[in-house]
């Protein structure tokens, strides 16, 4: 029988507020409605959502983003504990099905029937489907959610050739999936070109000619007349308006979308005469009480909005509204910047000229695939533009419409070398110029931050589409000296140059020659010396110089860990990590761990890197013990070292059901590699051997997926404290392919990096980001990938096993003791207390015994 929510009191002081529909937009009303304090636990409001999705709201623009490794939960957009911290009675799998307007009351398929004094309608849109025959055939579906994804992903398995009906914006989204999962792809668009909403003619063709060199089919000016089916009634083929026939065993529907409207049909609410519910310009529909806002409403304007940024504005003022101030919708900003299949696409403004008298200024290059156009009124004013393959301006050039330029527009899109380029810094942009778009952030509200970290917590700015993090960051306080330390004004990828270019393989001719004047003839300080020892460390093969990092002057550069090859632990003892490639190990060798163990009476673990850390051993005691591990064939972890640790694996297809390559192999090739090189910081890795990612490659540094036409790259990822997820280089690589682009993207980083900077913070800090790394490692924009494989490869030649070159040099082994005036005396401060059948540090004997305290007035505490 119905449950029923006890009907409104319109006296209470507690309004109720239903939401239908919870997606992106919804999601951003229910942020604003906590912004303003409407949340049940401030008191002020009840809050209920009703939720068709089995999930709560989640990025949609990133959906294709799931086909590179994200996971629905690394899309969600709902951050963890904000629906309880606010009170919010969010129903998933429960939509609404009808709404009384009269009695003010939402009856939800669970057959609740929720009271309102207030209903938001955010029910979207859906997605349409020509009306063509065959078009329910076992093999079709629609692209737009995370169910609808994994359904194509699984059909996918099975399927050899696949077909996109629509090339727009999410046509070619799911075109870019279909090719990721190995399909021989079609895109069919009835425009004449491609994006036809976005782009003009020339824009269209650029896009075509690039999309066609990546293999892909592309038809336009064509419609699907029919889909054919086999008896099974499993797609075989699609009839095109041409009378031309396409082989496909699959079909992704991606031919725009409708305004989810029905709902307000069925209760009475006025609806456009094409669909989208009516609303004025505070969000309000036909009826005062309910407001529609998002992909389902029709604005003041006559438009219905398909793009998240105007559906944020609705939200917000439909928030505003309900909160009792005043705010009003007249219109959206319909700029868009994306990238497609790897193609950087974008427009903004009147971006196909349709101002009278406006002129276009254009620079086409068909060999490259960069296309851009500026649209410019009579008196100079920026109007619009397409940018295609190269939108590195599109972050400065959008807030600029509807202004003069500062300069003429053709030095903004020639290249160098013919007039161009001219780079507008934001500097030139008025503070009212709206600079995240999807969420109306402006250039003056930005700058009263100063990181980019607190830009997006107090304003959201960079945190939709992400197109203006460059702009950000470019308006943010610059500090003016970035020299690594007191002793070099140089930054650490500068002092990289100058020992690479100059051959300097000493610390001390390096601060003579190049160090700050004061600090020359001086002994350095504790940032830069380990900083340049691992710079030297990392060269060592190239400049000749010995790659023992405890020779010579390098020992006295070496951080704690380094000068004992081990990690030092609280109680002063150290660990003891050999390496375990891949994390594949044999019983010999696992019998050879647990005897040493036991022998040294070590506590033993097993890491999350797939290999045995051994804990306890006092210094004098590494030599013998790494003696007994050298000679059954181990050799060091570099757990000490800001170096590789590991490169973790699954099982891969040797063993596994799932398994698409032999993702054991391919990490143990990569750890035997690149062992020993020595980096900014740790360097971590992973291999999975199919997209279930067993191995977590993508919260490595650099991980590796395996994919049916090969290997996926991804680099910049990050576990600790702040969490960030690898982004995608390069697919369907090679073995060979898939190990050049490592050996450049390491060598890169290593190259150009800050001191103890993470490959996730350096990719986000670096100018350009993922797309300029992908540019210099994958591109060769730079020409520097020859020289970059020549360092990787002077590295492996050089390589040497610190630990087997210790225990075979007498006077190495002379640095292992506690006491230089007594080396065979153990460290006394070193003891254990027995715990879970293995030892641990006893704290006591560092800490001292208890002592009484005497208070004031007299009595003893303890």
């Amino acid at each position: 029988m119905p449950v029923s929510t006890p009907p409104t009191d319109h006296t209470a002081p507690v309004p109720t507020i239903v939401v239908v529909g919870h997606g992106m937009v919804g999601q951003r009303f229910l942020e604003a409605l906590a912004d303003r304090g409407l949340t049940a636990t401030a008191g002020t409001a009840r809050v209920v959502v009703l939720c068709e999705e089995p999930r709560a709201a989640y990025d949609r623009v990133q959906l294709t983003s799931y086909f590179a490794g994200r996971t629905p939960d690394d899309l969600s957009l709902a951050e963890p504990g904000f629906m309880d911290r606010h009170g919010f009675e969010l129903h998933l799998g429960n939509p609404a099905e009808s709404v009384d307007r009269e009695a003010r009351t939402v009856t939800a398929r669970s057959g609740e029937t929720f009271a309102y004094d207030t209903l938001v309608l955010a029910t979207g849109s859906y997605p349409f489907v020509p009306p063509v025959p065959g078009k329910d055939a076992v093999g079709c579906f629609v692209y737009r959610t995370i169910e609808d994804l994994l359904a194509i992903e699984e059909y996918a398995r099975t399927a050899t050739t696949g077909a996109v009906v629509g090339g727009g914006l999410l046509g070619l989204e799911a075109t870019g999936a279909l090719k990721g999962l190995g399909l021989d792809t079609h895109v069919v668009e009835f425009a004449p070109r491609l994006m036809p909403v976005q782009v003009d003619e020339g824009g269209g063709a650029a896009l075509l000619r690039t999309i066609e060199s990546m293999g892909l089919t592309v038809h336009t000016g064509v419609g699907t007349q029919e889909v054919t089916a086999g008896e099974d009634g499993a797609v075989t083929g699609m009839e095109l308006s041409d009378g031309s026939s396409l082989a496909t065993d699959l079909v992704v529907f991606s031919a725009g979308v409708r305004p989810r409207d029905q709902l307000a049909r069925d209760c009475g609410l006025a609806v456009g005469p094409r669909g989208g519910i009516i609303v004025d310009e505070e969000c309000r529909t036909s009826d005062p009480a309910v407001f529609a806002i998002g992909e389902c409403a029709l604005a003041a304007d006559g438009r219905v909005y398909g793009l998240v940024a105007p559906g944020y504005e609705m939200a917000q003022t439909a928030a505003e509204v309900i909160a009792g101030r005043a705010a009003a919708f007249t219109g959206a900003d319909l700029s868009t910047k994306l990238k497609l299949l790897g193609v950087d696409v974008a427009s903004f403004g009147d971006a196909h000229g349709t101002a009278e008298g406006c002129l276009d200024v254009v620079y086409a290059d068909s060999r490259t695939g960069v296309y851009k156009k500026l649209v410019i009124g009579r008196d100079g004013t920026l109007l619009g533009g397409v940018l295609v393959g190269d939108a590195e301006q599109y972050g400065t050039l959008r807030p600029m419409t509807g202004t003069v330029l500062p300069v003429a527009p053709e030095q903004l899109v020639l290249p160098a070398g013919a007039g161009g380029p001219v780079t507008l810094g934001p500097s030139a942009l008025p503070d009212d110029a709206v600079i995240c778009s999807c969420h109306n952030v402006t250039k003056g509200a930005i700058c009263e931050h100063t990181t980019l970290p607190e830009v997006k917590k107090c304003t959201k700015a960079g945190t939709g589409c992400g197109s203006c993090v460059k702009v950000i960051g470019q308006l943010l306080p610059q500090s003016q000296d970035k020299g690594l330390c007191g002793c070099f004004s140089h930054t650490r990828s500068e002092l990289y140059e100058i020992v690479r270019t100059l051959g300097i393989a000493s610390y001390a001719e390096l601060l003579d020659s190049h160090g700050r004047e004061a600090a020359r003839g001086g002994d350095g300080c504790e940032i830069c010396k380990p900083t340049v020892g691992s710079i030297i460390a990392s060269l060592a093969p190239t400049l000749g110089a010995s790659g023992y990092v405890l020779d010579g002057e390098q020992a006295a550069l070496q951080d704690t860990n380094d000068h004992f090859l081990a990690n030092l632990q609280r109680n002063g003892s150290y660990s003891i990590v050999p390496r375990i490639p891949g994390g594949e190990i044999t019983p010999e060798k696992l019998i050879v761990i647990g005897e040493v163990a036991r022998d040294f009476g070590l506590y033993t673990k097993i890491t999350g890197g797939q290999r045995i850390d051994m804990f306890g051993a006092r210094v004098d005691q590494l030599p013998l013990i790494w003696t007994r591990l050298v000679d059954a064939g181990f050799e060091s972890g570099h757990a000490y070292g800001k170096s590789l640790r590991t490169v973790k694996s699954c099982v891969g297809r040797t063993w596994c059901r799932y398994g698409v390559q032999d993702s054991v192999r391919m990490a143990i090739d990569l750890e035997l590699r690149y062992r020993g090189l020595r980096s900014p910081h740790k360097l971590k890795s992973a291999v999975s051997g199919c997209a279930r990612e067993c191995a977590e490659a993508r919260g490595k540094d650099f991980g590796i997926i395996a994919t049916a036409g090969g290997w996926n790259l991804y680099v910049g990822g990050n576990g600790g404290a702040e969490p960030r997820h690898a982004d995608l280089l390069a697919q369907d690589l090679s073995d060979a392919e898939l190990v050049r682009l490592i050996d450049r993207f390491l060598m890169f980083y290593i190259r150009t990096a800050d001191r103890l900077e993470r490959t996730s913070t350096w990719l986000d800090r670096i100018e350009g980001g993922l797309d300029h790394v992908r540019d210099v490692v994958v591109h060769d924009s730079l020409g520097l990938c020859e020289e970059l494989e020549r360092l990787m490869a002077d590295h492996v030649a050089g390589y040497r096993d610190e630990w087997a070159e210790t225990i075979n040099d007498p006077e190495r082994l002379r640095r292992f003791v506690t006491f230089v005036n007594a080396p065979d005396a153990p460290d006394p401060s070193v003891k254990f207390v027995p715990e879970r059948d293995q030892v641990k540090p006893d704290l006591e004997i560092l800490a001292g015994p208890v002592l009484a305290v005497r208070t004031l007035e007299g009595t003893s505490s303890r």
